[in-house]
């Protein structure tokens, strides 16, 4: 169900929408994303290199092509990468040239700089391969190409079909999102120079349905305070910060030498931002300063603003988005403290409020996860209603990180989405060409429990109007499967290899696991194999589990229950047995 545009090769939409939706009606394998033709590429010339030691090299390019395309091999160091016009740095990145042997291409973007640049690389020189393979032997060099498309054509078995994926590169945390006239707008932490953390930008996706994805590009790219880490976005639809009327307005953390927040403005509905002139708009000295999340406040007539300050939660305040007050700080012995708080967010559920934080490390299973406070807020300082040493898990999943919610929802909904992995193992899962995904779209709410309150997770509406509404029993790559359960139940996923994902529900201890130690390729980390176990705060009758090639998402239909894990099955499983209840699977709509 996702189709990506190609913004580098926009006269190939029509021909490439077409034959993805060709492909969609064969089957609901792997989903290609806006495949463009073979396109013609120029390899550069051998004497434009100049060697000038044994880990720096510099070449002149020439050339009227839209595109370098970088050689990425996955094993190796970094490469530094400037590019140079009229003596001036235009652009800096990092990657992982090929030495030996390509695993993919990248493309670094030539259009705003003209056509007679200088592009010095530099090696890592400490890494001991390098040591015994001169430089100039590298295969990079060879491969190098100019050209004026990029194919981005999926090439990835494991890629999902209704979920969001970066078209290329690694992604991570969900930044700045937010709703507007009919569309909803997520960017991304992203990397468009390997599949690999590094190179933060906000990489920019939009969607009518939540479910059908178009990559639109980078939205805001690193600058001289830092590179682009998490942040969020709202609509200014009273002109609060003087940039108009409904204009978007963004906050980031600048990640330089050290954290700071800064602000970014878009006049034309999200699709390109312009950086403030002021930035940055707030500093600390504490080491880990992040993720600000701004919303506004009806009670107080003002925004406010969230964000992680080590293991604490700043407030602040702002009339105008451009200055901001410091109201409290909420953290200091509550919840789990096992590792950095980040990615805040703080939603209003009628009388009560929600406090995100994501953690990592600390997750109840290892690495990353989301906790989350139920409490009261006044604009100025938030109050938790539970235990200091109470801990509340939103998802019992190992791969459940970066919870956050889309700006001016409508209908007053709290829409989350989250970033599908484990920073255990996020960088060396069985992918290439793009690393990571983000979760189905999922409404947020409170429920009680024994007299506690608890924060209710349920597929949202559009994430539903994905499946047909017939009803089947085949097991398909990808598709949500219902289960109406009795008392105890056990649901086994599996294939013609072996593999196989077991889920139990034990209704006396009101538990439910999820064991994934068989569940295909587990070999790239010690720590991924893993049984993961959750309260179900009650009886389940109904669990929608969505299957989507490389993930398994299950969730209590009355949102009591929430459990993400992410899987590598050698081939799709075919074949679900249940005991102690009845199940109907629903494909994906053609």
């Amino acid at each position: 169900m996702i189709s990506r545009s190609n913004p580098f090769s926009l006269k190939c939409i029509a021909t490439a929408m077409s034959t993805f939706r060709r492909k969609l009606m064969v089957c609901c394998a792997i989903m290609s994303f806006a495949a463009v033709p073979s396109v013609q590429a120029d390899n550069l010339n051998p004497q434009d290199f100049h060697y000038l030691s044994d880990n720096h090299c510099m070449f002149r390019l020439k050339t009227n092509a839209r595109f370098l395309l970088l050689p990425i091999e996955e094993r190796e160091d970094m490469a530094h990468v400037k590019v140079i016009k009229n003596g001036q740095v235009v652009k800096e990145l990092n990657c992982r040239l090929t030495a030996d042997k390509t695993d993919y291409m990248v493309p670094l973007s030539l259009k705003e700089f003209g056509n007679d640049l200088l592009i010095d690389v530099s090696f890592n020189n400490t890494a001991d391969r390098r040591t015994k393979s001169p430089m100039k032997d590298f295969a990079c060099w060879n491969q190098l190409k100019t050209s004026d498309s990029f194919d981005m054509a999926n090439r990835e078995k494991f890629r999902p079909a209704y979920h969001h994926t970066p078209a290329y590169g690694w992604m991570n945390d969900p930044n700045g999102m937010f709703y507007k006239d009919g569309v909803w707008h997520l960017y991304f932490q992203h990397n468009p120079y390997g599949s690999q953390w590094e190179n933060m930008t906000w990489g920019h996706s939009t969607s009518r349905d939540l479910v059908n994805w178009t990559f639109e590009g980078e939205a805001v790219e690193p600058d001289a305070i830092g590179t682009v880490f998490s942040g969020s976005a709202v609509v200014d639809k009273n002109n609060t910060a003087g940039f108009g009327a409904n204009a978007i307005v963004a906050m980031y953390t600048s990640a330089g030498q050290n954290q700071t927040q800064s602000l970014a403005y878009s006049t034309d509905g999200g699709k390109t931002f312009t950086k403030y002139a002021n930035n940055p708009v707030i500093t600390s000295n504490v080491p880990d300063f992040r993720d600000p999340h701004m919303f506004w406040n009806e009670d107080i007539q003002k925004w406010n603003l969230i964000l992680a300050a080590g293991q604490k939660m700043n407030i602040y305040t702002s009339s105008n988005l451009k200055d901001w007050t410091f109201e409290s700080s909420f953290g200091e012995g509550y919840g789990n403290h096992e590792g950095v708080w980040e990615c805040p967010d703080l939603l209003r559920m009628d009388n009560k409020w929600i406090l995100i934080c994501n953690i990592n490390p600390g997750g109840p299973y290892g690495g990353s996860a989301t906790q989350y406070f139920v409490g009261t807020f006044d604009g100025h300082q938030f109050t938790c209603e539970s235990k200091p040493e109470e801990t509340k898990w939103m998802d019992w999943g190992k791969d459940h990180y970066a919870t956050v919610t889309f700006d001016n929802a409508p209908e007053g909904r709290h829409v989350a989405v989250a970033w599908m992995s484990n920073w255990q193992y996020a960088n060396i899962v069985p992918t290439k060409q793009y690393r990571a995904a983000n979760t189905i779209a999922r409404d947020l709410g409170l429920f009680s429990y024994q007299g506690k309150s608890y924060c209710s997770v349920k597929a949202s509406k559009e994430s539903m109007a994905a499946f047909s509404t017939k009803a089947g029993t085949k097991l398909l790559p990808a598709c949500r499967v219902d289960v109406q359960l009795k008392n105890n139940a056990t649901i086994v996923l599996s294939n013609s290899k072996g593999e196989q994902v077991t889920m139990t529900y034990d209704a006396a201890s009101e538990s439910f696991s999820m064991d994934r130690t068989k569940s295909g390729d587990t070999s790239f980390s010690d720590a991924f194999a893993a049984v993961t176990k959750a309260p179900t705060y009650g009886k389940i009758r109904t669990l929608q589990i969505f299957i989507d090639h490389s993930s398994i998402e299950t969730l209590d239909a009355d949102g009591k229950m929430s459990m993400t894990n992410i899987v590598f099955p050698t081939e799709p499983y075919n074949k679900i047995t249940v005991k102690g209840g009845k199940y109907k699977v629903y494909a994906l709509k053609k």
